[in-house]
């Protein structure tokens, strides 16, 4: 046996001397690419759009903030070391404010070239001047620089087949106020003679020709990704392009991982809502309606809604979660000698939607509210001590509904909650606290993801047993069967006091869906309130934010208004999106599931406790016990021996429990990290970047308006 091993180990090293290779240089091991962005940072908002890209997916990254005195230094000991005898570079990729942040000559500039020169690491530019120091021409040479506000640009062949290959359709640029820039950029061609490819081009105007709007640059043995227009976090032009960002800076191999999500649940369905009055501007039947004129008004579905909606999920391919209010049957069937063709549909029909209990009666589960005066108060007991709803009424609210609907087979989970109005917890000004009493019920009662309005509290907590699972509330009101009905309380609400409104915008100016005049009953749903909203809602999906939307019966009853919006909004995303990156609809508690692995794992990224790295086709994350790792990796990546994640947007990528020991992946050959492009006859820039214009519609984002 060792004379055979003897033999081995001469013929090798005879063949690598017959090869001409040394024998120190064929055991230089591969490097070690940590898994982590460096983010250097002018202070605008495309740096920090991309920062922020980085963090809500979960991609640990480095920030330097070139705007601050006492920031550090980069050179070349910042950017790589050596670790158990293995160079090491520390970032997988480079972002910088322009192809060149730095003065001229610039040390720093010197040593990131170099860094990106030895170990294959690419550079965003993430917003430049077009010139030849980019690898293209001066857009005073039949280019074009100016507003881009409500173009539509598109994604090139090259970059459908690269890192832009989910999108299927235009990119729009956002144009939400016409009297405001919300965009700039510089259209032009690829330089002379420089290895340059545009993935996302848009018209040059006045000419047949397109110009580069993002684009790789390959010179020098380096990559630099392009961009030449300016966006901020939350425009849509950014958000359709910043997964392709992301997967270019990093080969698609990172920690993090993003979809697109959508999911809209249907409140007080089995109840009836009641109707918005015009001529009172208040709601009859509600606490602050006090008219002594005010008859309540209900709209209730009916079974032709019931089927009508279930048509509607098959032709969208979408699921809606209906939380119940059992009483609203039970009373119905009082009043209706024993019939409910309501509920006999919805039973009927059950297993074509998703449930969540929502309370038998929908009553109030906070403080007991003393009405007498508006705003109602919270009552008090004789020495000043607030007067809660009971535990036991709150956990009799849980288990009599969550009772019918089992008796009625809908298929539930029995530890979600919807509260009515999301009461028992914290209702500003009136109630500063928790009902003390909610928690203990919720524990009774075995409920763990409890609703909560994105509005009033946009973080998860936890409430006893329960986390909390943030709602958007979408501004289709609750109290409008019919569009005019809709749009009277909108003027009413969103105009000033002169025009016949609350004046809620006088009070408050921050409010972003003001309205200088009020609109049309005829029109304004259709041409201003329908398009807002879909804008907001469609926002959020692309923000990789999970958070469901809330509507209510009402909007699926009569004359259906929610549809217009829920069509724009899916509709709007198939337009846009290939095949392979669908809506992802989950159900209250998935979602819930989701926003605490991300608050983990984020707790997990900032305190330094997870580690990843390459070595060749291999990563490593070494993250603490119970902290589920997010990752995206090329298609083909194994975690020992099997497909690892999903398949999403051209990628494999999901959440994954590390177990015992360190996550060990292992990467396709295709996934082999890019040779960079051969020198075109220039050099590295040296030259800062100049400034390139920031409209005031980007710096301080202008959100969607309607108009």
């Amino acid at each position: 046996m060792k004379r055979t091993l003897s033999t081995t180990v001469l013929t090798t090293g005879a063949l690598l001397a017959a090869l001409g290779i040394p024998a120190a240089q064929a055991a230089e091991p591969a490097p070690r690419i940590d898994l982590r962005v460096l983010v250097v940072s002018d202070g605008g908002p495309a740096t920090d759009a991309i920062a922020a890209e980085l963090r809500t997916a979960g991609t640990p990254y480095t920030e330097i903030d070139l705007t601050r005195s006492d920031r550090l230094v980069i050179d070349a000991g910042y950017l790589a070391d050596t670790v158990d005898g293995r160079d090491r570079a520390k970032f997988q990729a480079v972002v910088l404010p322009n192809d060149n942040p730095f003065p001229a000559g610039s040390a720093e500039m010197a040593a990131l070239v170099a860094y990106e020169q030895e170990y294959d690491v690419p550079q965003v530019d993430a917003y430049t001047y077009a010139r030849p120091e980019a690898g293209l021409q001066y857009p005073v040479n039949g280019g074009y620089s100016g507003s881009l506000d409500g173009a539509r640009a598109e994604v090139t062949d090259a970059g459908r087949s690269g890192p832009f290959g989910y999108l299927d359709g235009p990119v729009p640029f956002e144009d939400n106020a016409p009297d405001v820039g919300e965009s700039y950029a510089f259209l032009s061609g690829p330089a002379e003679g420089a290895d340059f490819t545009p993935y996302v081009q848009a018209d040059i105007p006045g000419t047949t020709r397109k110009g580069s709007l993002v684009g790789e640059y390959r010179h020098d043995g380096r990559r630099e990704l392009v961009v030449t227009f300016v966006y901020n976090r939350h425009q849509q032009q950014f958000r359709l392009l910043a997964r392709g960002i992301v997967a270019w800076m990093t080969g698609g191999v990172h920690l993090g991982a993003s979809r697109n999500y959508f999911a809209v649940h249907v409140d007080d369905v089995l109840a009836g809502d009641d109707r918005w009055n015009s001529t009172l501007n208040c709601t009859p039947g509600d606490v602050d309606c006090t008219d002594p004129n005010a008859t309540p008004d209900p709209i209730r579905m009916t079974p032709g809604d019931v089927d009508h909606a279930v048509t509607w999920q098959q032709e969208q391919g979408f699921t809606l979660d209906l939380a119940y209010n059992a009483a609203g049957s039970v009373d119905h069937r009082e009043d209706h000698a024993g019939a409910d063709p309501l509920a006999d549909r919805l039973v009927d029909r059950r297993d074509a939607f998703r449930w969540i209990n929502h309370t038998y009666t929908h009553a109030f589960l906070g403080c007991e509210q003393n009405t007498s005066v508006v705003p109602w108060r919270c009552a008090t007991n004789a020495d000043g001590s607030t007067q809660w709803v009971s535990r036991n009424d709150i956990a009799d609210e849980i288990a009599h509904n969550r009772v019918w609907g089992q008796s009625a087979g809908l298929p539930l989970d029995d530890d979600e909650l919807v509260t009515g109005e999301h009461s028992g917890l914290q209702v500003l000004p009136q109630q500063p606290a928790d009902n003390p009493n909610l928690a203990l019920a919720l524990a009774d009662t075995g409920v763990t993801w409890l609703a909560s309005d994105n509005s009033r509290e946009p973080g998860q907590r936890q409430v006893g047993p329960a986390t909390t699972v943030p709602r958007y509330p979408m501004n289709v009101f609750y109290n409008a069967g019919r569009a005019a009905e809709q749009v009277d309380e909108y003027n009413w609400i969103y105009t000033s006091r002169a025009q016949g409104g609350s004046g809620i915008c006088e009070d408050n100016p921050a409010t972003t869906t003001c309205l200088p005049a009020p609109l049309d009953p005829a029109t304004g749903y259709t041409e201003h309130i329908v398009p807002l909203e879909r804008q907001i809602a469609l926002g959020h999906v692309l923000a990789n934010d999970p958070k469901p939307h809330f509507i209510h019966q009402s909007n699926l009853a009569e004359e259906r208004i929610a549809y217009p919006v829920l069509d724009g909004v899916l509709d709007g995303y198939e337009e846009l999106f290939a095949s392979d990156t669908p809506l992802v609809n989950l159900r209250m508690k998935a979602i819930g599931a989701e926003l605490a692995r991300r608050a983990a794992w984020r707790t997990a990224v900032d305190d330094g406790q997870v580690t990843a790295y390459r070595i060749g086709d291999t990563v490593t994350v070494d993250a603490p016990a119970g902290v589920d790792v997010p990752a995206t990796m090329p298609d083909g990546t194994t975690r020992s021996g099997t497909a690892f994640g999903q398949a999403y947007a051209g990628h494999r990528s999901g959440w994954t429990d590390p177990a015992a020991g360190p996550l060990t992946l292992t990467l396709p050959t295709s996934a082999a990290p890019s040779t960079a492009g051969g020198t075109d006859g220039s050099t590295p820039a040296t030259d800062p970047a100049p400034d390139a214009r920031v409209p005031e519609g980007v710096a301080e984002h202008i959100p969607p308006t309607g108009s």
